[in-house]
């Protein structure tokens, strides 16, 4: 009897098909997991931007209440500390732009008096994978926006006048502030206060 001349092939075929489904799988789980850190990555700057926003919505705010404040000068520390009347809500600009990162506000919540934590929840979910459970998930991030006041400034003495403004030093730039100016001659919002991620 004569051995079979394709025995070896044979043999290796199902080898072959087994390695090959394995790479398959391996691509699948490794395409399931680039998903879902997209899906993060996606609501991580969902998260970063409506921090950002609730946090220069105040900014505009408390820029506003130094304006309506020029000519006290006793109040500016205050408003540079986060501290003034009448201030607003600002998480409604929050929840503009997750919705316009495809995204919702979980909760905004201030952070002492100047600054704001986001939480957000993707609308998307993570999709269809060889990962069971995951076709329903959304992600969902953090993300914390401070303000910081950019400027330093020193009450005039006694006998400089009640028309006599301190000299504004705003991160080097020196503001000679005229109270009979005009108002477009003031500092910007991003001149007076900074606003950034928390580290």
């Amino acid at each position: 009897m004569r051995p079979c001349k394709y025995g070896d092939a044979g043999q290796a075929f199902p080898i072959y098909i087994t390695v090959v489904g394995g790479l398959l799988f391996l691509a699948f789980a490794y395409f399931a997991v680039g998903q879902a850190a997209a899906n993060r990555n996606d609501a991580q700057t969902a998260a970063d931007a409506a921090a950002l926003a609730a946090a220069q919505n105040r900014r505009d705010q408390l820029a506003d209440a130094w304006v309506q404040n020029l000519l006290d000068p006793t109040e500016w520390q205050n408003i540079f500390d986060g501290k003034a009347d009448g201030l607003g809500q600002s998480c409604w600009r929050a929840d503009q732009l997750a919705a316009q990162n495809d995204a919702s506000v979980l909760s905004c919540v201030p952070v002492g008096l100047l600054g704001y934590e986001v939480a957000v929840e993707t609308n998307d979910t993570v999709g269809d994978s060889i990962v069971p459970g995951t076709e329903g998930k959304k992600s969902q991030e953090t993300a914390t926006a401070v303000i910081e006041s950019r400027c330093t400034f020193e009450l005039p003495g006694v006998d400089a006048g009640e028309s006599s403004l301190p000299l504004l030093t705003c991160k080097g730039r020196e503001w000679e502030l005229d109270p009979k100016g005009p108002e477009e001659l003031l500092p910007k919002p991003e001149e007076l206060f900074d606003v950034h991620l928390a580290d």
